[in-house]
């Protein structure tokens, strides 16, 4: 079968390896589409320190199930369309125990610590595939799995109707963050500073954007908001002055959620979080909202087609990433549709 290969930063290939066979309480599927990750690109440059290579990328993956247990879980059975969880955890673990098996002390995550899913074919735990309407898009059906991370920041820091919610950082995370906020009823201030990614902001129904290279970013926060500032403010970019910001931007008694992921620690004034009495959270990929991604999507509440740059093959993917690399400003959202 064909697979996307990274052999070691800066060179990706598409290449032919053994099509795996399903071992005990695994799922064999016949992948239709998978996405193109900011995380992906970073494992290209090198610069993601958890990669190892040579490795299979690949963990937005979508497909069909050609054999699965007929005892797992959530009854799926050959034929079934579904979308792998790919946030592989112990389950024995402090945090496994309670159900938050993002935070796995021994997590490991597909295209990064184990062969990815860019493939023709790939096996997985039975019990982590979520099941897709038979008559969802292919090419979107990935884009489920960055909305879960979407999710996760606003599930962890409890955004609620008519509030505000300042998101630092328009890269997919960000805008599929604003697109949920608004299916909740929410207000998404959207923070960047790229004028192109702002204007698509807009045309996704975001009514207050940011450039916070030119703008007194909580001066306009505090305008949008009359005086408040924002009840939630979600870091999605991972700057260091971008999570600094963060203290400026969140209301008095107000949430911050973390999802970027800074390459250094950022110093922050305690007193300040003293004094606003914020809560900071982190929050690390996702845990139990396929589901709700899912929904989103299909019902039309959260357009994924509308951050999907572009479709391509596997053969494709090679120059794409490459591409993606050198121009990241051309480029939202690519799925492969095999």
């Amino acid at each position: 079968m064909y697979a996307i290969k990274y052999d070691e930063p800066w060179k990706v290939r598409c290449v032919e390896v053994d099509r795996p066979e399903a071992g005990e309480n695994e799922a064999l599927i016949k992948v239709r589409s998978a996405g193109i990750c900011g995380s992906d690109i970073g494992a290209f440059r090198g610069t993601n320190g958890l990669v190892t290579y040579p490795r299979i990328i690949g963990h937005e993956v979508a497909g069909e199930i050609l054999s699965i247990p007929e005892n797992n879980k959530k009854g799926l059975k050959a034929g079934d369309h579904v979308i792998v969880d790919p946030y592989l955890y112990c389950g024995s673990c402090y945090p496994c125990s309670i159900g938050r098996t993002n935070c796995c002390t021994d997590l490991k995550v597909l295209g990064v610590h184990v062969e990815g899913g860019m493939a023709e074919y790939f096996v997985h735990p039975a019990d982590m595939l979520w099941k897709l309407p038979k008559d969802m898009p292919w090419e979107l059906a990935p884009i489920a799995e960055p909305l879960t991370i979407a999710l996760h920041g606003i599930h962890r820091g409890g955004l609620k109707a008519g509030e505000h919610v300042a998101i630092i950082g328009a890269g997919p995370i960000g805008i599929l963050a604003a697109m949920a906020a608004i299916s909740y009823g929410a207000h998404p201030i959207m923070i960047d500073l790229v004028d192109e990614r702002l204007e698509e902001a807009r045309k996704l129904g975001v009514q207050y954007t940011i450039n916070s290279g030119r703008e007194d970013t909580a001066a306009r926060v505090s305008e949008y908001t009359n005086g408040r500032m924002a009840e939630l403010v979600m870091e999605c970019s991972g700057a260091n002055p971008a999570v600094r910001s963060t203290l400026d931007l969140v209301s008095n008694a107000g949430r911050i959620t973390l999802t970027g992921w800074p390459k250094k620690e950022t110093p922050l004034p305690t007193d300040v979080i003293t004094k606003k009495e914020v809560d900071i959270r982190g929050a690390r990929t996702s845990a139990n909202e396929f589901e709700e991604a899912i929904d989103l999507i299909y019902s039309g509440k959260v357009d994924a087609r509308k951050i999907l740059t572009k479709v391509i093959s596997i053969e494709e993917a090679p120059e794409t990433i490459i591409d993606i690399e050198k121009n990241p400003g051309d480029y939202m959202k690519v799925n492969v549709v095999m």
